[in-house]
């Protein structure tokens, strides 16, 4: 399944083979969401669909394989559906007949590992209603709700959505801002975003556009220019910027040229308090410099593109690091949302890109694996800082200084 180019809350539909979870999402899409594209998969994929649900807006729905599948395939198919579980907000489980058991329960098991809110639809309700006492006793011990439910009924769909809407987290939707908590009315924030091989023709890279209309979003005002032109902005400008945020490769420029009392930061340690794993970049970060002889690193990109000599993730963090710590390490790199070879625990660390296209949820899923494990994580931006001695500095902005130690805000 093609994932991690939708920044959409995203729906998980589970259930065992032949519940009615197709039949039950295209009861949906009938009423009050409107399909705005399907995204085939193979027979062993989960299907994504774009729909819009009214009160949240645009999400992806995923319809996964039976979790209760057999055989050799089956079992590529009940993978496919866990491998969901790294990316979706909100679970929606799907039984019938009153039949729930262990298969059912192991599934909420696993809801509840990746923190994923959930409720249960009994489908086909027209040919069995839902027994009272199992509808008290799911109430009672997954603190959920359980809507008896049939795909010929067209009036249950707004208690669906209903459902959908008290369910789904608010952050799923709704993030915080990039930056805009750290600004009054009127402030400066000065961008430096270098154009290089790397930048796409014509445009800026999408986490320099979002943080542009955050800051437009918290009435401030933005400045943008190229590394080149610092210094000739102080000389000239004035107000002095409340803000800098730069690009991760510019950062030991950035740090000489800007003056101390302005706190500055890069796009992609802003990106990593958003939608990353914030609290367990500032933990691991620091594990580079136990990095031995030896140790395989593995580097996580969230999209796949054209790979430069000068790729920032390929290239210039592999070197940046082996040149920091005088190490022989070995560099393994996966795009997109791919599945991590080998085992987590063969890797030292973990170093994930900023996730401009990804949500947070799919990001902290992406790292569940090395958290639970004990591998240390970090992030593009807070690598680089790191390497290049200005650790502290960039992640000052969003920390607040207590005993010596830094504590995240």
């Amino acid at each position: 399944m093609s994932k991690g180019k939708d920044s959409k809350p995203h729906i998980g539909i589970f259930g065992r083979r032949n519940n009615g979870k197709s039949s039950f999402i295209n009861a949906l899409a009938n009423q009050d969401i409107a399909i705005v594209s399907d995204i085939p998969g193979t027979t062993t994929d989960p299907v994504k669909k774009s729909m819009e649900i009214s009160g949240i807006g645009p999400v992806i729905l995923i319809d996964t394989a039976g979790i209760d599948d057999v055989g050799e395939l089956g079992k590529k198919r009940v993978d496919k559906t866990l491998e969901v579980l790294k990316t979706v907000d909100l679970a929606i489980l799907i039984i019938a007949g009153n039949d729930f058991n262990d298969t059912e329960k192991s599934m909420i098991d696993a809801f509840n590992d990746y923190n994923v809110p959930f409720f249960i639809i009994h489908n086909k309700s027209d040919l069995e209603k839902l027994k009272t006492d199992l509808s008290e006793n799911i109430t009672k011990v997954f603190k959920t709700d359980v809507l008896d439910f049939s795909t010929t009924e067209k009036n249950q769909i707004g208690r669906v959505i209903t459902l959908i809407n008290k369910y789904m987290p608010e952050t799923a939707y709704s993030s915080k801002p990039m930056i805009g908590d750290l600004l009054s009315y009127g402030d400066v924030v000065l961008l430096i975003t270098p154009i290089d091989i790397e930048a796409p023709q014509g445009r800026l890279i999408l986490p320099q556009v979002q943080t542009i209309r955050d800051v437009l979003d918290n009435d401030c005002i933005c400045v943008v220019l190229k590394e080149k032109e610092v210094d000739a902005y102080f000389q000239k400008m004035n107000p002095k910027p409340r803000l800098v945020v730069c690009d991760s490769q510019v950062f030991l420029k950035a740090d000489a040229v800007i003056p101390k009392d302005i706190m500055l930061t890069s796009f992609s340690i802003v990106l990593a308090r958003q939608r990353g794993d914030f609290e367990n970049y500032l933990k691991g970060t620091p594990h580079i410099s136990k990095l031995k002889n030896g140790d395989k690193v593995l580097i996580l990109e969230s999209c796949t593109h054209h790979v430069t000599c000068d790729d920032i993730g390929r290239m210039k963090i592999p070197r940046w690091i082996s040149n920091y710590t005088g190490k022989k390490l070995t560099f393994e790199v996966v795009s997109g949302l791919a599945a991590i070879p080998g085992k987590i625990n063969d890797y030292a660390m973990v170093i994930q890109c900023g996730g401009c296209v990804l949500t947070r949820k799919q990001v902290v899923g992406r790292l569940k694996a090395a958290v639970d494990a004990g591998v240390p994580v970090s992030n593009y931006g807070m690598t680089i800082a790191y390497v290049h001695g200005i650790y502290e500095r960039a992640v000052a902005p969003f920390m607040k200084i207590d005993k010596n130690t830094l504590d995240y805000l």
